[in-house]
C-alpha cells in the first residue's frame, strides 16, 4: 500500500521521461537526472512542456502507475491508465445506483457530512489557534452554521438532492466569506475575497486550485485502482470531461487537506509574494521555485501519520485516498451498511 504515498512529479521544462529496463528514466537535455524503479512509483504528475516515450506509458499502465499531464500552472489536460482492476459487477452496480435517486440522496448526506465537519474543523482550529488575531464573532458564527447545516443534513429524511446541492453551496459561500480570516500573516499580499478559478486571479485562489488539482489526481488513481468509474458520481452528475465521483469523494479532502495546507505555506512564510506572476489575461500563476515548496509540503503532508476514524488504526495521509475508494467499493457491493466518510478530529 505504500506504494500510493510515492508519486513523481515533474516540473522541470524540457524534460522527457522514458523506460530502460524495469526503471523511469528522466532526461534533461540528454542527461540522465533521475532514475526510478517502477514498483516503488503510484502515480507520475507531469508540468508543462514534459515529453514521455510511448513505451513508457505502456510500462506505467500495465503496472498500475496513473500518469497525469498538467499544464505548467497546475491545470489538468489528460490521463493514461492502464486496463480497470475489479469487477464488471461492482461497475454494473455503481451505474445502477448511480440511477437510483434514494440511493444518491444517501450517499450525498454522507459526503457533505465529512465536507462540512471537516470545514467547521478548519474553523474551530483557527479560533482555538488564533483567536486573538481574527474576526473571532464571524468566524464563530459560521461555524455554527456549518454546525446547524449538518443537523438539517442528518435530521430530515424527504430532502432531496437539489436541497442537498443548495445546501452545499450556502455552506461553501459562507465558508470561505471567512477564509481571509485565517490568513494571519503576508496579509498585504495574500488577501482572500471570495473563491475565483479558470483561472484563479489571486495568490490565495492559485494556491487552492493548485491542491486541488493535485488531490483530484490522487483521489482519481485511487478510485481506479480498486475497479470504480472515477467518471460516475453521486452528488456531481454525469457531464462529459468530469470525474463526477472523483470530485465526490474529493470533498471530504479538500478542508482538511488542501485548504490547511493552503493556510500552513502562507501563515508561515513557507511561500511569499515573488513566487507568483500575473499573465496578460489577469491569471496568477505559480513559477517554479514555488511550485516545488509546495509540491515538497504536499508529499511531506502526505507522510504523516493519522488515526482513520472508522479504522481506528494509524495510517499515512496519502493512503486515506485509497482507504475510502475502497470503503466505497465495499459499501456498493452491499458488504457494509453505508458510506463511512473521512471526518478529521
Amino acid at each position: 500500500m505504500k506504494k500510493y504515498l510515492n508519486t513523481l512529479f515533474i516540473t522541470t521544462q524540457g524534460a522527457y521521461l522514458n523506460k530502460e529496463g524495469e526503471t523511469v528514466v528522466v532526461s534533461v537535455e540528454k542527461e540522465v537526472k533521475l532514475q526510478v524503479p517502477i514498483h516503488t512509483l503510484g502515480g507520475i504528475v507531469c508540468f508543462g512542456n514534459v515529453a514521455m516515450s510511448p513505451f513508457l506509458m505502456g510500462f506505467c499502465a500495465q503496472n498500475n502507475v496513473g500518469v497525469s499531464f498538467l499544464t505548467e500552472y497546475g491545470r489538468f489536460l489528460a490521463g493514461v491508465h492502464g486496463k480497470v482492476s475489479g469487477n464488471v459487477l461492482l461497475r454494473r452496480e455503481q451505474y445502477r445506483l448511480a440511477d437510483d435517486d434514494k440511493f444518491c440522496v444517501g450517499i450525498t448526506k454522507s459526503i457533505l457530512t465529512g465536507k462540512l465537519y471537516n470545514c467547521r474543523a478548519v474553523l474551530e482550529r483557527a479560533l482555538r489557534d488564533h483567536g486573538d488575531k481574527i474576526n473571532y464573532l464571524e468566524v464563530e458564527a459560521v461555524s455554527k452554521k456549518l454546525n446547524c447545516t449538518l443537523s438539517q443534513i442528518t435530521d430530515k429524511s424527504n430532502i432531496d438532492i437539489d436541497t442537498l446541492r443548495g445546501l452545499e453551496g450556502d455552506c461553501a459561500h459562507g465558508y470561505f466569506s471567512v477564509f481571509d480570516y485565517l490568513i494571519t500573516a503576508q496579509k498585504e499580499h495574500f488577501r482572500f475575497e471570495e473563491r475565483n478559478r479558470r483561472p484563479p486571479l489571486d495568490n490565495v485562489n492559485c494556491l487552492l486550485s493548485f491542491l486541488y488539482t493535485l488531490v483530484m489526481h490522487d483521489v482519481r488513481s485511487a478510485i481506479e485502482t480498486v475497479g470504480l468509474d472515477s467518471c460516475v458520481g453521486f452528488l456531481h452528475k454525469d457531464r462529459p470531461g468530469r470525474a463526477g465521483l472523483a470530485l465526490d469523494i474529493m470533498e471530504e479532502f479538500r478542508p482538511f487537506l488542501a485548504d490547511r495546507l493552503v493556510l500552513s505555506l502562507i501563515n508561515r512564510e513557507q511561500v511569499n509574494a515573488k513566487g507568483f506572476q500575473r499573465s496578460e489575461s489577469g491569471a496568477v500563476l505559480l513559477d517554479e521555485d514555488t511550485r516545488k515548496i509546495v509540491l515538497v509540503a504536499y508529499q511531506k503532508r502526505k507522510q504523516e501519520e493519522i488515526t482513520h476514524p472508522y479504522l481506528k488504526e494509524s495510517v499515512p495521509v496519502g493512503i486515506l485516498f485509497y482507504i475510502q475508494a475502497l470503503l466505497l467499493a465495499r459499501y456498493l457491493r452491499g458488504d457494509i451498511d453505508g458510506y463511512p466518510v473521512f471526518i478529521w478530529k
